[in-house]
């Protein structure tokens, strides 16, 4: 099965491939540095991490362009609050989101650019709107006239049509199936920050800085443009309007949307005590990072995620098992030989694996063949059907998976972990198993605790002494 995206232009499920040669050009949407991102934020950018792996898994090259859009509406009313420049306010977050980003192993793009930097280009940009008949000016503003493109709704699948007599918005969102022409350039408001540009002083509306940073990077026509389903309308509907009135061409082959997080059945808002940011959950509540990126791609980015602490601890469950079995497969000692149906059965994992994700990036499919595939692989193990040719397999089945998830890695787990060494974690282990030879098993016991107290998990086997470090 070759990989097959739900385009939501076309409202399908469509098999996909660049447009030309290898190399797919993919704009998405990054972050708005007003504040730390939370984790509904995380839940798209983690679908977009998925995505970018999945796709170089299938063969392709990536030219990936995310921005970071570093003047807003909030952003200068924060910073003015503050008493701080523009660069002075976003710097601390950008920092923050791209320290977070890290710690949840997200790849970087090839280019992450702000919008602050491309000021210039915005300003040709609308100046060439401008001789194209698209935009009028008021009060000092530039506004884009949505009348003057005849395919405004085909994103959002609205029909505008009774709907567009002009009525403007200056704020850079507004209500749904609200169709109203936007500020390409936002003439100053007293004391906020403004650029001295041909179009007059002020500053650019959200909604030009990702078309024209998209074109800048990538050229006229995208192969993927994605985010959030919250940014179908009126975000990505108005840079389709403006890109294509700009260009003449069609502005993304494929727009992929990631559906919306909830935490505990309920949407995720600072009023009702249940906004979390990625620090929260780390620093307060204790989880490791990877528990949490495996739950915000255990479901597939079109259903609705329900974040749960509930379902936190099912996703340590879960990281705990897939390592104890690759650390089973690395130190267990199996019979001579290969075990020709445990071969079969690790084709067909790794097969329904790959379809999974080719189905749409289907990544509960995607875990349920591999942890199919380990609870069989353990039961042929302990009835000794699992051969040591097997084991080589099984590792580039668990190497496929992780190259996607990434989660079998441990990160850190906390100060008491990290002080710890593998070689000291030996070293104590070898101390022990000789206190319990001589019978000193109140020594032995005292050593267990003390790698429990530095987060080591022991496991005493048939083969020896296995041990890992806590995951949260």
């Amino acid at each position: 099965m070759s990989l097959r995206l739900y385009n939501t232009l076309s409202q399908q499920v469509e098999p996909f491939a660049p447009q030309s040669g290898r190399t797919v050009r993919m704009y998405t949407c990054g972050p708005t540095v007003y504040d730390f991102a939370h984790i509904g934020n995380f839940r798209t950018f983690t679908f977009v991490d998925i995505l970018r792996r999945w796709l170089r898994l299938s063969g392709f090259d990536l030219d990936h362009v995310m921005n970071i859009t570093d003047v807003d509406d909030k952003i200068i009313r924060n910073a003015t609050a503050q008493r701080k420049t523009l660069t002075e306010y976003t710097a601390a977050y950008t920092q923050a989101f791209l320290e977070d980003c890290r710690k949840l192993r997200l790849e970087e793009p090839e280019h992450r650019v702000p919008a602050t930097g491309h000021i210039n280009d915005m300003v040709n940009a609308i100046e060439r709107l401008a001789a194209g008949d698209h935009t009028y000016r008021s009060d000092g503003s530039v506004y884009f006239r949505i009348a003057s493109f005849p395919g405004y709704g085909k994103l959002s699948h609205n029909d505008f049509s009774g709907n567009l007599a002009g009525a403007r918005v200056d704020v850079d969102s507004y209500e749904k199936a609200d169709a109203r022409d936007f500020a390409l350039w936002k003439a100053p408001k007293e004391g906020e920050p403004f650029w001295e540009t041909p179009l007059g002083p002020g500053r650019p509306g959200w909604h030009i800085e990702c078309s024209v940073m998209a074109i800048k990077y990538l050229g006229e026509t995208l192969d993927i443009h994605a985010g959030g389903v919250d940014l179908i309308f009126p975000h990505h509907e108005n840079e389709i309007a403006q890109s294509e009135a700009l260009t003449g061409k069609p502005f993304s082959r494929f727009w992929l949307h990631s559906e919306f997080l909830l935490v505990e059945g309920q949407k995720m808002s600072k009023s009702l005590g249940n906004y979390y940011t990625l620090r929260d959950i780390l620093e307060t509540h204790g989880f490791q990072a990877e528990a949490v990126r495996y739950l915000l791609a255990s479901v597939p980015y079109r259903k609705q995620l329900n974040f749960t602490f509930d379902g936190l601890k099912a996703a340590v469950t879960a990281i705990d098992r897939l390592r104890n079995f690759k650390l089973r497969l690395e130190t267990d000692r199996f019979a001579e030989g290969t075990n020709e149906r445990m071969s079969g059965r690790t084709v067909a994992a790794c097969k329904a694996f790959q379809d999974g994700m080719n189905d749409d990036l289907n990544t509960a499919e995607a875990l349920g063949a591999v942890f199919e595939y380990i609870r069989d692989a353990n039961s042929a193990m302990d009835s000794g059907e699992f051969g040591a040719g097997n084991v080589r397999n099984a590792l580039e089945l668990l190497d496929l998976f992780d190259r996607v998830f990434d989660v079998l890695r441990p990160g850190s787990a906390g100060a008491a972990a990290t002080e710890i060494s593998a070689d000291e974690v030996e070293s104590l282990i070898a101390e022990r198993t000789a206190a319990k030879k001589a019978k000193n098993f109140t020594l032995a016991d005292q050593i267990r605790t003390q790698l429990v107290e530095k987060g080591i998990i022991l496991e005493d086997t048939k083969a020896g002494v296995r041990w890992k470090r806590k995951s949260n």
